[in-house]
């Protein structure tokens, strides 16, 4: 048995202060632990996601999401908090980094005081509202969409921040979660996300939703660049871009904490 010391950082993405946006812990590695071990840190954790990441050489770096449960294909807020660590803290001079990880290469750059994160859009298409979504419901949206999660619609912000959704119907849907969204006078667009499946009733601020979100609402709105506004108890400001096959998000983020744990493997 092994006793390790291990560094962590607890970073507040999408926001500009402590106590805003959504917080992610960053774990850097020299090499991968075991991933029960890594499960086991999320979970003490305890925060909708922990982002783990090695160094591959040069500005590449390999990155893995964990939630409380289980790792994930994708996490934007724990991306940015990792790029915070890797820009902010260890002082990376390079002009992008790139991650490589199971959806592919992830780019992020830095301008002034904002992480623009380059992802794979993931154009959700038509459907019927499954009966457990509509049964979860207290507003009937007016709209149904899916790809990695169910996009669906409201008429109004009101409606939105109206929603009351039962967390135990929506665990029993067959993919990650729920991205509700509206129009708003604000901003382009705003909305909430609920994965209760992944232990997450509601998700602060999600980055990885805007991957849906940005092919949506460009073509709905008829325009490229949009500001949106996630409207959780701690919300967080989101600019995003549609390219086509690929979707910048972009937002600030904030250092919260820095501490040490012992571990044995």
């Amino acid at each position: 048995m092994i006793r390790m010391e291990l560094t962590l950082y607890q970073i507040d993405a999408f926001a500009d202060r402590p106590f805003e946006g959504n917080p992610a812990v960053v774990c850097p590695l020299d090499e991968w632990l075991p991933d029960e071990i890594m499960q086991l840190i999320a979970e003490e954790n305890n925060l909708s996601e922990t982002a783990f990441y090695i160094p591959l050489g040069d500005e590449s770096f390999q990155i893995r999401w964990f939630t409380p449960k289980t790792e994930v294909n994708l996490c934007g807020h724990a991306t940015l908090a990792a790029a915070y660590v890797i820009f902010d803290i260890k002082g990376f001079k390079g002009k992008k980094i790139i991650f490589q990880s199971r959806s592919g290469k992830l780019e992020v750059r830095k301008r002034d005081n904002l992480f623009e994160m380059d992802f794979p859009s993931q154009t959700p298409m038509p459907c019927d509202i499954p009966k457990e979504l509509e049964k979860a419901l207290n507003i009937r949206p007016i709209n149904c969409l899916k790809s990695e999660d169910y996009l669906i619609i409201f008429k109004t912000e009101e409606d939105l921040k109206n929603l009351k959704p039962n967390y135990e119907l929506l665990k029993k849907l067959d993919l990650r979660g729920v991205i509700a969204t509206a129009r708003s006078e604000k901003y382009d667009f705003v909305l909430r996300f609920f994965a209760p499946k992944l232990g997450i009733k509601e998700d602060p601020v999600t980055g990885s939703a805007f991957t849906q979100l940005a092919p949506y609402w460009s073509k709905s709105l008829g325009k490229q660049k949009m500001r949106a506004k996630q409207i959780s108890k701690r919300g967080g400001e989101v600019f995003c871009e549609f390219k086509g096959e690929r979707v910048i998000i972009a937002g600030k983020a904030v250092k919260y904490l820095e501490g040490k744990i012992s571990i044995n493997i």
